[in-house]
């Protein structure tokens, strides 16, 4: 299923699917991938570290070298999904408030080759109260790492630090449950990342000003989506409507839609991405769907990724398709 056309308010152009992977997994660190992706969503208990982690396992299995980062330091918990112990490890809030010095110093070997991962800090420290000059220090420093992938973990929620991950990232890609509260939270995450990014786009303060009064579902003016924010940045500054466009066009998440179990709700994804597309002049795209399955909670009661603990269920089928599709292997 293909969406066409395009928003009346908004004259873009459709931009073709980005393009395959076709990279060699076995290039030496002169010649690293590095990407970078971040999984994120509105609210917790949608999958998103159990996602993580069966992300970077299957990538991993693939060849390419892989770090997974537990980026929700408050409630970290990636290091128990791959049966890591805590204790007084290395963490990522030891980088970031310059405990460590070298970031590859936080990060520790898993069970499964190829991948390493840093954990998050195990106590009340969250990522909402790190500073954006902290968080631009990590993403260069992880650019330098002799690696193919990043995968980030971003902690539930849509605060300021959460959302420049998912936008400081190659791939950002939302997470849903079949369930009204997570559909409700999945738009109004995407609305925030993309209110955030146009706020750091826009090059005049009074249109930053008028983005942050948007943030506000309850703003005085009325502006409930991108749509209502274009008219009001047009009639402050013609000149910045080629900016939002710009802006709107590389705005590009991705949707996993997690614990389906009927057949009707496998076109969620699908309704999520018109709706986005339609109103919000937003490119959603759908990368598929992970049926509800036992065997999900009987890994994480394990301690092992689900694509090496039970290889040939529905759910891990259905993740390797997704994480094959996003490499574009």
């Amino acid at each position: 299923m293909r969406l066409t056309g395009t928003p009346s308010w908004l004259n873009i152009k459709q931009r073709s699917a980005r393009p395959g992977g076709g990279d060699d997994p076995s290039r030496g660190p002169q010649e690293p991938v590095r990407r970078v992706w971040a999984i994120g969503g509105g609210k917790g208990g949608i999958g998103k570290s159990f996602l993580a982690v069966n992300l970077a396992t299957v990538a991993a299995r693939a060849g390419w070298r892989v770090l997974l980062i537990d980026a929700d330091l408050a409630g970290a918990n990636l290091h128990t999904c791959l049966g890591v112990r805590g204790g007084n490890r290395v963490n990522l809030s030891d980088y970031l408030y310059d405990r460590v010095v070298d970031i590859d110093k936080a990060a520790i070997d898993t069970s499964v080759p190829g991948l390493r991962l840093i954990m998050g800090a195990l106590d009340h420290t969250g990522m909402a109260e790190t500073s954006r000059a902290q968080r631009e220090h990590l993403f260069q420093a992880l650019r330098k790492l002799p690696v193919d992938l990043v995968v980030f973990d971003l902690a539930a929620g849509a605060d300021r630090a959460t959302l420049d991950f998912f936008l400081e990232t190659d791939e950002g890609v939302i997470i849903a449950t079949p369930e009204p509260t997570s559909i409700e939270n999945a738009y109004g995450f995407l609305r925030a990342a993309f209110y955030r990014r146009l706020a750091r786009t826009m090059s005049t303060s009074p249109i930053r000003d008028l983005i942050r009064e948007a943030m506000d579902r309850r703003n005085e003016r009325g502006i409930r989506t991108p749509a209502d924010l274009f008219k009001e940045i047009g009639q402050l500054d013609r000149g910045e409507e080629a900016r939002f466009r710009q802006a709107l066009e590389d705005f590009r998440p991705r949707l996993v839609v997690n614990q389906v179990r009927e057949s009707e709700e496998i076109k969620l994804g699908f309704s999520m991405r018109s709706v986005c597309r339609k109103f919000f002049g937003i490119n959603l795209e759908y990368l598929g769907y992970i049926c509800f399955d036992d065997a999900v909670w009987r890994s994480i009661k394990e301690r092992q990724p689900l694509v090496l603990a039970y290889p040939q269920s529905d759910a891990a089928l259905y993740i390797r398709r997704i994480v094959h599709k996003m490499l574009g292997t």
